[in-house]
């Protein structure tokens, strides 16, 4: 027996794949049953074609076997088989798929689906074995022939003893090292793990023999050990199964079984989509925020499957990223793989059908808007911030797919409304969309510049999430209607006349402000305003960043880089405290000084923020007591 070398650019092949191509070693087994799975689907096709050919469909299967002692693991079928020449030819040339040939000689006659197309899955056994030997019977011949090989130097084909048409794979696992342990593919119950996983919608029943230890009926102390057949996979896939024909139950057994979430799905999504590019999907919206997802430990991406067999854990290509924390699957027998099926190879096909399913996923969400506010309020108070970081990411690449789906809590409403339900109640006077920041919604409720707005009948959206403010930003307007931050210097409701005499008030007390400005130089600007109804003081901003903003960038950046919004300290011109501190501008302008030192850290605390000297300020406040 003559030991034949393997091609060059196949020897090449083999050595990159052993070590590099495939990133989980445990792959290998899902290629040598894909492959299983098509030599029988080859062997079914010629029954049905060829009249000669008889084969009982419930008759088909593959079998795995496990012998510790001589640390194999087999893998056999009762498909096609092969004869010499084809043993030779698809084991011999790496690349040279037998499955790719008889799908391009059948697909003009009948569309066969068939998983293992580029000839190189089989090669993935020597990541795990020092050697490999495959001993098969060609449908309709009378001799088998053994093929072995122990990897790049080579391989023989013989003649061996195979009483049944079919393909055995036998794998001699490589021994232990320091570094490596390969006992794991000697172990049942991993074996099962990996078959479920990978393998479980193989659509012929994968067998193994498996020893249980019981106990001897009728005596107390005395066990036996049973060789029972199981079952490894399930066979049919859900999702490939008639919707009206699945219960709640099942859907809700599945998804507790496959995402490891014991609650029910808030949505469930399942859809089948044909054309240029057909797939199925089968989605589940979470009832609540996934603990990893808070933790920043969260994969997202959909269980990519091609004809049933898992391809990809977490495609992230095949979401968009705002609606990332969706979880299910994707199964399509129309999608390129790579040699090793990790990875996909056209990106417009997954840029495809990520685009559908987010439009499904959104169509959804509207519908549950339309006609189960209760159901989506719920939903967004789970996953809305990662609707608004969509609407904000990208440059706002996003904002018209998301935009009617973001809710923010209204003023006069007291519950979560959405932009175009706020904008439907406008009175005809009102110019913008009003909002104001802050960390809770009472907090924001009684902020002094909200008191006016909302004595006016405006309604205001309160913003309390981080990314609220960005958002805003982004989308500058809404139905032509611009949002406008109630504590900027934007606002102005007061009339003609209440302005101009504002306006004058301020020029009048130039000087004043001048001095104050000497004690609190960090502000930009010092004036008094008609928009305070009964608070003294209130801070507001001139520029793109206000205050609520400033803290939200400056607790993610460098603490020696941070963002300074430009101040204003407005003095509402109604309170007593704007003749207080004109008297004191006359008597003493020291202690005009102390006063904005105390109404500037007054509305430092209204927003929130902290104050630098407060032993200084705590101090000043009991000598204007004291007095």
């Amino acid at each position: 027996m003559k030991k034949k070398e393997f091609k060059a650019e196949s020897r090449r092949l083999l050595d990159l794949m052993i070590n590099s191509i495939y990133t989980n070693r445990e792959i290998f087994l899902r290629e040598l049953i894909s492959n299983a799975s098509d030599a029988i689907d080859k062997r079914y096709y010629e029954s049905l074609t060829n009249k000669d050919v008889k084969v009982n469909k419930d008759d088909l299967e593959i079998w795995i076997k496990v012998d510790k002692d001589k640390r194999e693991l087999i893998v056999s079928d009762n498909g096609i088989g092969m004869d010499k020449d084809e043993l030779d030819s698809n084991l011999g040339t790496i690349a040279k798929s037998g499955s790719l040939l008889f799908k391009d000689k059948m697909e003009e006659k009948e569309d066969v689906n068939i998983i293992g197309q580029f000839g190189v899955g089989f090669y993935s056994s020597f990541m795990v074995a020092k050697s490999v030997v495959v001993r098969s019977k060609k449908q309709g011949s009378d001799v088998a022939y053994e093929w072995k090989s122990e990897g790049v130097e080579g391989y023989t084909i013989e003649e061996c003893q195979k009483d049944d048409v079919g393909t055995e794979i036998i794998l001699t696992l490589k021994d232990n090292t320091d570094e490596e342990s390969y006992d794991e593919f000697l172990d049942i119950y991993n074996i099962k793990a990996i078959v479920r996983k990978y393998s479980d919608y193989i659509h012929y029943p994968i067998k193994m023999d498996v020893s249980h230890r019981s106990k001897v009926e009728g005596k107390e102390n005395e066990y036996e050990e049973k060789v029972t057949t199981e079952i490894l996979n399930s066979m049919i896939p859900l999702w490939k199964r008639n919707k009206s024909d699945i219960k709640d139950e099942e859907y809700n057994s599945f998804y507790a079984d496959k995402f490891y979430d014991f609650e029910k799905p808030q949505k469930i999504i399942h859809t089948k989509v044909e054309g240029m590019l057909s797939y199925t999907a089968l989605l589940f919206i979470p009832s609540k925020i996934p603990y990893e997802y808070r933790t920043g430990e969260y994969k997202p991406g959909l269980k990519l499957y091609s004809n049933g067999v898992l391809i990809m854990e977490n495609c992230e290509e095949l979401l968009p990223d705002y609606f990332g924390f969706v979880k299910g699957l994707v199964d399509s027998d129309d999608l390129s793989l790579n040699i090793s099926r990790e990875i996909l190879q056209h990106d417009r096909q997954l840029k495809a059908i990520q685009k559908n399913i987010g439009s499904k996923i959104k169509s959804e969400l509207e519908n549950m808007l339309a006609n189960n506010r209760s159901e989506y309020d719920k939903f967004f108070e789970n996953f809305g911030i990662p609707l608004k970081v969509g609407t904000y990411s990208n440059f706002g690449a996003n904002q018209a797919e998301l935009k009617d789906l973001l809710e923010f809590y209204s003023s006069s409403e007291k519950k979560l409304v959405t932009l175009k339900e706020y904008v439907s109640r406008m009175p005809e006077d009102q110019k913008a969309i009003y909002y104001a920041c802050g960390d809770s919604y009472e907090n924001i409720a009684k902020l002094p510049q909200v008191e006016k707005i909302e004595e006016k009948n405006y309604e205001i959206l309160y913003l309390k999430d981080p990314i609220d403010e960005f958002v805003f930003q982004i989308l500058l307007a809404y139905e032509g209607k611009k949002f406008t931050n109630v504590a900027t210097e934007e606002i102005d409701l007061g009339s003609e006349e209440e302005k101009e005499a504002t306006k004058k008030l301020n020029e009048d007390n130039k000087e004043m402000f001048t001095v104050m400005k000497e004690a609190i130089p960090e502000v930009e600007v010092i004036r008094f305003t008609n928009r305070l109804k009964n608070h003294p003081v209130c801070l507001t901003t001139e520029g793109q960043i206000s205050i609520e903003m400033s803290k939200v960038i400056n607790s993610v950046n460098d603490p020696n880089n941070k963002v300074k919004p430009k101040l204003v300290l407005e003095i509402n011109e109604s309170h007593p405290i704007a003749k207080k501190i004109q008297d004191l501008f006359k008597e003493s302008k020291e202690d005009l000084k102390d006063y904005a030192k105390v109404l500037y850290s007054e509305a430092r605390l209204i927003e929130g923020l902290s104050i630098d000297n407060p032993v200084e300020i705590s101090n000043l406040i009991c000598k204007f007591i004291a007095k």
